[in-house]
């Protein structure tokens, strides 16, 4: 549920914070006290648009603050939140939003940054905010298919397996589409995919041919150089250098005088043994040295042909990928395809064979989706009929009728529609060709107490000013149907009628004041006795009276006996 609202430089709210309670928080005050801009203010929380102009006279900012509080955070609004890598292990959620008069917004969700869509979609999570927009945009078709699907949990497992099959048999459909679209540019595709197959053939690669080429002609190119390193090494090793003595001669001198000093004094042992060590280790040093010199093939020929086989390999990396393995690799692609494309007529068959079977079962579970909407509908309308007789319209007749429409969608294949008739003898129209405004607001707020018990993703309601152009035994009954709404919810409703005020567990006072030459607008929380002062203020004007006074203790006394009822109920 909402907990508090803080406001800075907002319009006529210059820093107000306002904690809100569970079950009905009733907003009352003075026509342009500010009501509505607090309503505003948390719409702006709940991402609608909100514009440089909503600052305050004389200030270059403003700023909202909403903390939101679970006892246990619903499992849609977790998924939400960690798809969005937000933390909400505390059980809160406080978004803050700022903006400047340049122009530049500023949105945080439990200290992340998230974009004006993203809060917008979280905003949907966590307020439903129910003004005379939402009356209107209950004669929307989708917003009727919304209210029906989201009645019974049994409804919303049908329109599951439904949507499944619908996805599976557009996926199918796509799939065939794309095959025929393809299929026209088949024969040109064929010629080219042989073609690449077969130069790709002819050259005959093997995985990592190129590596071992690019080494044996670079050891080839410079032929003249290794040959004439390897013969001055191989000299030093057997002699022929200045002194004319080798290494491997000198070597074996050394080690004769060692094995002399040996027979007298064996404290050169160790020197000994690292010099035999290095005579066999040098030795067969020089052996490897000789065996490639005599092995070197400097045969210019050979490496025409490697260069020539080189320039092949370049070629086909230029069209087909960086490496042989990446043409063998591209190759294999071609095959694929060529198959494809080969068997392009038995694919075909077995596609369109899947579609009609996939369509079967869409058949088949829409049909199942349509008797149950059907069913469901039945039972909602009844219950609504219900709320209406007790808004006072007991020979109104309401009714949601579904139709099975023959063409396929993502919700389904039927149509939806809401009839009204609000007197006896009149035939059943259509709700948007024949309720006025304030029967349609009485008909929103039948089917907001219907799902209030139900719809558990959303915490809190807000009610703007519902009871706009009704009066006497209807507000009564208006305040009993927003009083049964917040048994389920925790409601914040703005009105001017005392009889849904004298409803309200908290109740909240908002007034405008000039400080200086600036305006105000301050929010307090009413006490029982100021309570009593405002609801009489409302019910007979601003002159306060012992009558008054009286009839307002006895409207809340009479309001407490309704809301135990309801408790008990």
């Amino acid at each position: 549920m909402l907990k508090t609202l803080t406001v800075w430089n907002f319009a006529l709210l210059e820093n107000v914070q306002v904690e809100f309670g569970t079950g009905l928080n009733i907003l009352t005050g003075e026509t342009g006290a500010g009501k509505s801009i607090l309503i505003d203010a948390l719409g702006a929380i709940l991402g609608h648009r909100v514009s440089a102009d909503m600052i305050r006279t004389g200030c270059d900012w403003l700023r909202i603050e909403a903390v939101f509080s679970f006892a246990d955070i619903p499992e849609t609004l977790h998924e939400f939140l960690s798809a969005q890598a937000i933390d909400d292990s505390e059980g809160q959620v406080i978004i803050t939003r700022q903006l400047t008069r340049g122009g530049r917004s500023m949105v945080l969700v439990n200290g992340c940054h998230i974009t004006l869509t993203v809060l917008k979609q979280l905003g949907s999570f966590l307020v439903d905010i129910h003004g005379q927009n939402e009356n209107l945009a209950l004669m929307k078709e989708a917003n009727q298919f919304s209210l029906l699907d989201g009645f019974q949990p049994e409804l919303q497992a049908a329109l599951v397996d439904y949507h499944k099959a619908y996805e599976a048999w557009h996926q199918c459909q796509q799939e065939c589409t794309d095959k025929e679209a393809a299929a026209r540019d088949y024969a040109q595709r064929l010629d080219m995919l042989r073609w690449q197959d077969k130069e790709i053939s002819e050259a005959q690669l093997r995985e990592g041919e190129d590596e071992e080429l690019d080494n044996e002609i670079r050891k080839l190119s410079h032929a003249e150089k290794i040959a004439s390193h390897v013969e001055e090494a191989y000299g030093l090793f057997e002699g022929g250098g200045k002194s004319g003595l080798g290494i491997n001669a000198a070597l074996s001198m050394v080690k004769k005088h060692l094995a002399d000093v040996s027979r007298y004094d064996d404290s050169l042992a160790n020197a000994q043994s690292i010099v035999d060590e290095a005579v066999i280790s040098l030795q067969e040093a020089a052996y490897e040295l000789r065996d490639y010199g005599e092995a070197m093939d400097f045969s210019p020929a050979k490496l025409d042909k490697l260069q020539s086989r080189m320039d092949v390999i370049y070629r086909l990396c230029k069209k087909y990928g960086a490496t042989v393995a990446d043409v063998l690799e591209h190759q294999q692609k071609v095959q694929k395809e060529l198959l494809q494309i080969e068997n392009y007529d038995d694919d075909m068959e077995a596609l369109k064979k899947e579609l009609a079977r996939l369509h079967q079962e869409m058949e088949k579970q829409a049909a199942k989706l349509t008797r149950q909407r059907q069913k469901t509908a039945g039972e909602l309308s009844a219950a609504i009929g219900q709320q209406l007789l007790s808004l006072g319209m007991p020979k109104a007749r309401f009714s949601i009728k579904v139709e099975p429409s023959g063409k396929f969608s993502s919700s389904g294949a039927d149509m939806v529609a809401m009839f009204f008739s609000a007197n006896p003898g009149e035939e059943a129209k259509p709700l948007q060709k024949v309720a006025s405004g304030g029967e349609l607001s009485r008909i929103a707020l039948a089917i907001k107490a219907v799902a209030a018990s139900r719809e558990q993703a959303v915490g809190s309601m807000v009610f703007d000013e519902i009871d706009t152009g009704i009066g006497g035994r209807t507000a009564q009954m208006v305040a009993e149907r927003i009083a049964l709404v917040a048994k389920f919810k925790q409601v914040l409703c703005i009105t001017h009628l005392p009889q849904i005020a004298c409803m309200a567990d908290q109740h909240l006072y908002i007034a405008k004041s000039s400080v200086g030459e600036s305006t105000v607008t301050q929010v307090h929380c009413l006490s029982e006795h100021e309570r009593i002062r405002e609801i009489a203020r409302m019910a007979s004007g601003a002159e306060l009276t012992t009558a008054s006074l009286d009839n307002a203790r006895e409207m809340v006394s009479h309001a407490q006996v309704k809301k135990q009822q309801m408790a008990s109920a």
